[in-house]
């Protein structure tokens, strides 16, 4: 499904945050992206979401080069694809319910689907009582879950995350990742960059791990094996 294929970034300064960095993850996989701060885990991030583009290399999505990718084609490959940010990232002047409904309306949804499809995404990880709440009263791990909902409203093939649980305690934590665990679990490629050690040794899934801009680790396990 994603590939890097020899990728480098290098900034202006001089700073090489990938090196040479190749990898695929396979659709349905569950991937830890791991690494101390700077070792390279949120560039490959920013690079998947095309937030930026590499240097040197490709990354293909189901065999396109994302990197490429401008104009329409760019805007259809970023709906395959469900963000999910540390900072939760959303509009404090809109309800729950419609922080949900913007991705759909902004793709032209009529109302009924939007409704539907918001109602359906808010019981599922568990905030329909929520709907009507603004952001500002809501508490992390909820926050975290509207970011989800609104991530996964559009039913992407991948679902990626930067830290999303970086901002929160223990509990809540653990409930978001259960929640990603979940929504991999229905069929969806997840990819969380993280350095919580505990999440990662908890799951045993698939961990990716970069130190200084080179992908040192590929294998199932915890956060240090």
């Amino acid at each position: 499904m994603l590939t890097f294929q020899q990728v480098t970034k290098k900034y202006s300064n001089g700073r090489v945050a990938l090196d040479n960095v190749s990898f695929h993850i396979d659709e349905g996989e569950f991937v830890f992206l791991v690494g101390s701060s700077g070792a390279g885990k949120s560039t490959a991030i920013r690079l998947i979401i095309r937030q930026e583009t590499p240097t040197s290399g490709d990354i293909l999505f189901e065999g396109i080069k994302v990197n490429k990718l401008k104009g329409d084609k760019l805007a259809r490959y970023r709906r395959d694809i469900g963000i999910v940010f540390q900072d939760f990232k959303l509009l404090s002047a809109r309800t729950v319910a419609e922080n949900v409904a913007f991705v759909l309306e902004v793709s032209g949804k009529p109302y009924s689907f939007i409704k539907k499809a918001v109602d359906y995404i808010l019981d599922l990880v568990g905030l329909s009582d929520k709907r009507n709440a603004f952001p500002a009263t809501l508490s992390g791990g909820e926050q975290q879950r509207v970011a989800i909902a609104r991530a996964i409203v559009t039913e992407p093939k991948m679902l990626i995350a930067d830290e999303p649980t970086g901002n929160l305690d223990r509990s809540n934590a653990w409930d978001i990742i259960q929640l990603f665990n979940k929504i991999n679990n229905w069929g969806t490629t997840v990819v969380i960059a993280t350095h919580d050690t505990e999440i990662v040794d908890s799951l045993n899934k698939r961990v990716i791990r970069f130190e200084n801009g080179r992908l040192v680790r590929d294998n199932v396990g915890g956060y240090h094996f």
